[in-house]
Formats: C-alpha cells, structure tokens, sequence
C-alpha cells in the first residue's frame, strides 16, 4: 500500500483520519490558550510550560496501571469515551476564577483518562490496515496533525487575542465532542484484540515482556527521550516570546507535517531506515541557534527545520512493529505513545525550572544539547548491539535480556 488513494479506500480508516485530526485540533488549540491563561495569572516560565504538557505527565501511571485495557477494550467505545472525557474536562478548565492548581489537577486526571489513547488508536490503525500499509497509514495522520497544529495554532492564537484564552478552551471542547462524534458514527464495533480482564498485572507482564528484548527497549527509548526533550524545548515558546509565541508553534507542525511526508511517502524502505540517527540529529542541532537570542522569525525558521526530524518516529515505530508480537502490537503503541508524552511532560517541567533559574533561551540550548548527547548514546548501544555476535545454537548459555 503506497498510495493515498488505497490508504483512504481501507474501511474505516477515513473515520479514523478524522477522529485524530480534531483531537489534534482541540489539543493545539487548548495548549497553548491554557499557558497563555497560566502566564498571566502568573508570570511563571516554570508554570506556564508545566501546565502546557500537564496531562502528558499521567501518563507514566497509566503506562503502569491501566495499558492492559488497549488491547482488551472494544476500540470504538474506548476512543469515544475518552474524546468525551477531554471534551468535559477541557470545558472545566475554561471555568473563570479556577485557582492554577486545579487547572493542573483536572490536566492530570485527563492524563491519565488519555493515557489508554495511543495504544487504543495505533492499534486500531495497526488492524485496519495490512502490514505494509501502516506505516503511510501513520504517516498520513502525523500530516493531519502537522495540519491540524498549523491552523489551530493560528486559529488559537487569533482567539486568544481577539477574544480569551478560555473562549479557546471552549472551542477545543467543541472539537473533542466532535471527535467523540466521528468515532461513535463512522466507526464499527470490533471486538478486542486481546482476550482476559484488564488488570495492573496484566500490564506489569506485558510491559516487562516488551522491555525485556535489548532492541526493543532500544527502540523504545529512542522514541521517547531526544523527541522528548526537543518538545522541552517548545514548552518555553510562549516565555521566549509571550506576544509571538504562534509563529513559533506554527512552523514547528510546519516542519513537522514536511518531515511525515518526506519519510512516510517520498523514501523507500531501504533509504528511510538507515535514516533515524540523522533526522534525530536534525531534531535537536537547530535549537543551539538559541544560545544567540535569536529574533522571533530567526528562531522560527530554526524551529521549522528542526522539527523535520520528527519524521525519525516513523522509522521508529516501523522497526518497533517489526519486533512485536500481533497480539501486543496496541499494547507496544500504547506504551510508546505513554512513555513518549510521559517524556515531554518531564522535559517541559525541566525546561521550566532551567527558564526559571535562567532564561528560557538558556534552558532551550541544555535540552538540545541533551538529545544530542541521547541521541549519541542510543546509536552507539545500537550500534554495539548489531555486533554483538550471536550465540551458538548448542550453547546453554542464557541470553542477555
């Protein structure tokens, strides 16, 4: 499967398409209105980046606690009921006169309501489509949410200005209904994939049966920290530039949206998976440009290339599916997606107490270093695995896990 045409004649891959780009869309719109509303209740760097990527923190308890579920739950339910519980929940946050740590607890709870998301999604995905077509399958809702960051960006920032942060809370409200819509209507019931009962157990077992192969938990790795630490780097866009933070966030989906369609859809298998060190490099390099105060269209254009390196993920999780079992697939895709955005909210806590005890220049200038620094790391353990000679088919020894 090599064309948009097939992609989109797959049953239900088009209600899907669908329901991911107006998540996307209330995502975009909702992030950046509720660091506006931190900010200027606050003043607070730190703050206003955590309350950014707040919910991306729970997700490390339900990674824990609750992933089991995406492989044992009907997917059509799952995905209305949680586009529901943000439609709810990101309605409350426009509420006026909220104090700044419930808006962070109700984040939290919607965290952890999400964090059965990814794995219920991309697993669905993953059963819609055959083998081959996943990949542009991913590739093309990366688009729809490159697409989707651009013009809610812009929309938000318009809102934001010309209205409020909270009447922009209201409008990603109304999109999460939308995707709660979409996915009831357009999507048939499918059993789970997975049979027994979800239980913390049953996702302590699969997490450690994933985490116990070397390359996989490589691969894991690579998706989670440096892409992590880069959108450390964008939870300080709004303190860098407090009156111009949209220009930034939106030619980051910009270069985001160019780098799903170049690996997704223009490069051979061949080319693309020799390609996930060099575009994690390009992830990061640009953000040094930062330790030179940049103005806000030099550090947008900065901020665009980088982010053609998030086109790294898809070779990622194409060398992931590879090492995963059919069975687990949703439950390898939750995990990642979990300990992705798990990632992001650490690292955005992190560039805001660097930006609180600096600058947020100075702060996005470490994290890039960081995920270099990663970066470098993993492919040297790759690379030290691939040689790592196998064992004799007699030999008694037991593997290195």
């Amino acid at each position: 499967m090599r064309s948009y045409q097939a992609l989109f004649r797959a049953p239900e891959f088009t209600p899907l398409f669908l329901h991911t780009a107006s998540r996307s869309a209330a995502m975009t719109v909702a992030g950046p209105a509720l660091g506006t509303l931190v900010y200027g209740a606050t003043g607070s760097p730190f703050l206003s980046a955590v309350s950014m990527f707040t919910p991306q923190l729970a997700q490390v308890v339900g990674a824990t606690t609750l992933l089991s579920a995406a492989d044992r739950i009907p997917p059509r339910a799952a995905l209305t009921l949680i586009a529901l519980a943000y439609a709810l929940g990101t309605a409350a946050l426009a509420t006026p006169g909220l104090p700044v740590g419930v808006l962070l607890a109700v984040s939290l709870t919607l965290g952890l309501v999400a964090s059965l998301g990814g794995g219920v999604q991309w697993g669905l995905l993953h059963e819609i489509l055959p083998k081959e077509g996943y990949l542009l399958g991913r590739s093309v809702c990366n688009m729809a949410n490159g697409l989707m960051q651009v013009a809610g960006y812009a929309a938000g920032g318009v809102l934001v200005a010309a209205l409020s942060p909270r009447a922009a809370l209201l409008v990603a409200a109304t999109l999460y209904l939308l995707a709660a819509s979409v996915a009831r209507l357009g999507l048939s019931r499918r059993p789970p994939r997975a049979t027994g009962r979800p239980s913390i157990g049953a996702t302590w077992r699969a997490n450690s049966l994933l985490w116990s192969d070397r390359s996989r938990r490589l691969t894991l790795l690579g998706l989670w920290l440096p892409n992590g630490l880069v959108v450390g780097c964008e939870a300080l866009f709004v303190a860098y530039a407090p009156h111009a933070a949209g220009p930034l966030f939106a030619c980051a989906a910009a270069g985001m949206l160019i780098g799903d369609v170049t690996v997704g859809r223009l490069l051979p298998r061949r080319v693309r998976r020799r390609l996930a060190v060099p575009l994690l490099v390009l992830l990061a390099a640009p953000y040094l440009l930062f330790a030179l105060r940049p103005t806000v269209w030099v550090a947008a254009l900065a901020v665009g290339s980088a982010s053609i390196g998030f086109g790294a993920s898809l070779v990622q999780q194409e060398r992931l599916m590879a090492l995963t079992p059919d069975e687990l697939s949703g439950h390898a895709l939750g995990l990642h997606s979990a300990g992705m955005l798990t990632c992001q909210g650490l690292a955005a806590t992190l560039a805001g107490t660097v930006a609180q005890l600096t600058t947020p220049a100075t702060a996005m200038t470490a994290l890039a270093l960081a995920s270099l620094t990663v970066t470098g790391t993993l492919a040297a353990a790759a690379v030290a695995q691939r040689r790592k000679p196998a064992p004799a088919p007699n030999s008694t020894a037991r593997p290195t896990p």
